[in-house]
């Protein structure tokens, strides 16, 4: 038996973050020649892809013991261990629980087993602390929340990951001052809906006023990012800390999904368009280098191409930068899967045409950089990353881990060129 954790990921950053807590798990465990599929189910594409993944793995490792985990794994669980290749299907829980791991056997053969708790029920558990990442990636990640207490008729994640839980302030300092005594200098809070931080908490503390607290605690961390952000939820310490915290990095990526008024409706987002012009104006009043992400769905049902319009007209006014664009996809057991579906072509046209505009925008904000001097990141010896998240392509080597001066000289496609200045 080879003596290997394989982890094949899809989905959010947050699964990325547990999948390395689940090789931690499995490694102490003493699990060998295993390969732990983390599943996503936010689109039918994803569920694909994963079943994909998972005959690939059984072909190329005949005699591993194939792991299905996720939230797609949690919601339909039955349908992964009805796969021959799955020798085990374990829940969202139950994957960040070392007893699980120590539980498991490595015979195959015979009907998968299944290992999955009622989420809704209690809730998804917090993983634990990961302190190395994958490829030696020097940007750490700290979870700060897990779950979501919102129902957006599009949305089937919290049948996966149950009610929005927080983690206290005080081990997210922990967490964070021990990834900086290990050498990262650039920390993201990663979570389901981390704008909801806190009100599951006593006292209710906000993201921000944590945020706060915590960079007070950590003072030798050198950069601070936010995985996406709720424009309904965005509170006042936050807004303090983007206009006087340089630490926080200038780049919010927003949970848009659309920009007209009646999709939103219909989405029940909490937020209208006149609620992103005015986000975006203060963001950029107070941080005038800010730029934005966000998460956009193409072709909601019943969604006309006048609406459709309107979303790509205000991606273009907003100038949103970094998008992740994705054709609807209906998920069983949502109110969106009920409601006149758009025909899938006209889904993905409309689709790649949001995508056509941010790479404009991608383009011009790249252009914008050229001849600048930035402080980056550099996450590979000739790679480094900008406050706005551009990457730079290196000239020459730079120390991982560290923060330097970049002089960049050109774009080249969707990267730019620098070199370390040496000037102070």
């Amino acid at each position: 038996m080879t003596n290997t954790v394989d982890i094949i990921t899809f989905g959010c950053r947050l699964n990325s973050y547990e999948s390395e807590a689940m090789r931690t798990l499995a490694q102490s465990a003493g699990l060998g020649d295993v390969v732990l599929v983390n599943t996503c189910a936010v689109t039918a594409e994803a569920e694909r892809q994963a079943r994909q993944a998972i005959r690939k793995a059984r072909r190329e490792k005949p005699s591993a013991t194939i792991i299905v985990t996720g939230c797609a794994a949690q919601i339909h669980p039955e349908r992964y261990a009805a796969l021959d290749e799955v020798d085990h299907v374990i829940g969202n829980n139950e994957k960040l629980k070392a007893e699980t791991y120590a539980s498991l056997v490595s015979e195959r053969g015979g009907q998968a087993r299944v290992v999955v708790e009622d989420i809704q029920r209690a809730g998804q558990a917090i993983a634990p602390l990961v302190s190395g990442f994958a490829g030696g990636l020097t940007r750490g990640f700290v979870q700060v929340q897990n779950g979501c207490d919102h129902r957006c008729t599009y949305c089937i994640i919290p049948y996966g990951r149950g009610v929005s839980r927080s983690v206290s302030a005080a081990a997210i300092i922990s967490q964070t001052q021990t990834l900086v005594e290990q050498g990262f200098p650039e920390i993201v809070l990663a979570g389901v809906d981390i704008a909801s931080y806190g009100a599951d908490l006593a006292g209710k503390p906000t993201l921000g006023a944590m945020v706060r607290e915590m960079l007070a605690a950590v003072p030798e961390l050198k950069r601070l990012r936010l995985s996406s952000l709720d424009p309904a939820a965005i509170d006042e310490d936050l807004w303090w800390l983007l206009e006087h915290e340089p630490r926080l990095m200038p780049h919010w990526h927003l949970s848009l999904q659309a920009g007209d008024d009646t999709v939103l409706k219909r989405m029940a987002r909490r937020h209208r368009v006149k609620d992103l012009r005015a986000l975006c104006e203060r963001a950029r009043a107070a941080r005038p280098d800010i730029i934005f992400g966000a998460d956009l769905i193409a072709g909601f049902p019943a969604e006309t191409d006048a609406m459709a319009e309107g979303t790509l007209a205000l991606v273009e006014e907003l100038d949103l930068t970094w998008l992740h664009v994705f054709p609807y996809s209906a998920r069983i057991g949502t109110p969106a899967a009920k409601m006149p579906q758009v025909p899938m072509e006209v889904r993905r046209a409309r689709a790649a045409r949001l995508r056509q505009v941010g790479q404009a925008a991608m383009i011009r904000h790249l252009e914008g950089i050229v001849g600048q001097r930035v402080a980056a990141h550099v996450e590979q010896p000739m790679l480094a990353r900008t406050p706005t998240f551009a990457e730079v392509r290196l000239e020459t080597s730079a120390m991982v881990g560290s923060v330097i001066e970049v002089e960049v000289l050109a774009r080249d496609g969707e990267k730019l060129v620098g070199r370390e200045s040496k000037t102070k």
